[in-house]
């Protein structure tokens, strides 16, 4: 008996967690939509960053990722030009 109550307890606590963090990362994730709608030049296609599957979502962070290089080289071109 103490077992079967101790197991109920504990399907409850994590479901209880659960919900609880899952609310906390909704309201994140509009905090986040929101400032990403009110900034000049932002994109708003990371609005939608929730509704994309797999392959969208690699092939952004592979742009991403590309344009994160760009922005190195570019920054170490701009140190080297600055040392002469």
């Amino acid at each position: 008996m103490i077992h079967t109550a101790a197991t109920i307890v504990t399907f409850l606590m994590v479901f209880l967690i659960q919900n609880t963090q899952n609310r906390d990362t909704q309201a994140l994730q509009l905090k986040l939509d929101e400032l990403i709608r009110a900034t000049r030049g932002a994109r708003n296609l990371m609005l939608a960053l929730d509704k994309m599957d797999d392959d969208q979502l690699k092939r952004l962070q592979a742009l991403y990722e590309k344009l994160g290089e760009k922005e190195k080289a570019e920054e170490i071109k701009t140190k080297a030009g600055k040392r002469r």
